[in-house]
């Protein structure tokens, strides 16, 4: 099984996802603002989110983590590097908290850069992307100061209460992440 460090800040500790989150990550997903924000439109069951857990925790092709702090193992939400191209050298990059009480307090600026850093120094990354949607300026905002560069937009992915919107691509290289 692929070795999956704890990531660790001053502020947060990332720890690999375990079925243990389940219960935790299954609360979050009827957090309707963070929903809406990661275009989630799925309705799950305990039983598919404890699946989940299990299935990243073995996962040989990803980094699946839970955002906590110090003191205090409780879900606060989750950040990944997946989809990982290791002949590229590449990986896509996503993120989610738990609930919208935990906006605007950094926990999101930190976690990006603490799995940015791994993704880099550890894995050896040249490229990582992501998507975020033209209605999520906040997050854009952290992306664009922790390094990540606007490529492009999918235009009209994801239908949401009627009305169509678009998916910002954006992406930091290796050069750019030792710039930064």
């Amino acid at each position: 099984m692929l070795e999956k460090p704890t990531l660790t800040s001053e502020r947060l500790i990332l720890r690999p996802i375990t079925e243990a989150d389940a219960l935790d990550m299954f609360a979050s997903l009827s957090d309707a603002e963070s929903m809406r924000l990661t275009g989630t439109q799925q309705n799950f069951t305990l039983e598919q989110v404890q699946q989940y857990c299990q299935r990243v925790a073995q996962a040989d092709d990803r980094f699946d983590y839970a955002i906590t702090v110090p003191g205090d193992p409780t879900y606060l939400g989750e950040v990944v590097l997946n989809d990982i191209d290791q002949i590229n050298r590449s990986a896509n990059f996503r993120i989610a908290l738990a609930s919208e009480k935990l906006f605007g307090k950094g926990y999101g600026t930190e976690a990006t850069r603490l799995i940015i850093d791994f993704g880099f120094q550890s894995l050896k990354l040249h490229r990582i992307e992501l998507e975020v949607y033209d209605f999520n300026p906040r997050a854009q905002h952290v992306y664009e100061k922790v390094g990540f560069v606007r490529e492009g937009i999918r235009r009209d992915v994801l239908l949401w209460d009627g009305v169509y919107h678009s998916a910002i691509v954006m992406s930091i290289l290796e050069n750019e992440y030792k710039k930064a």
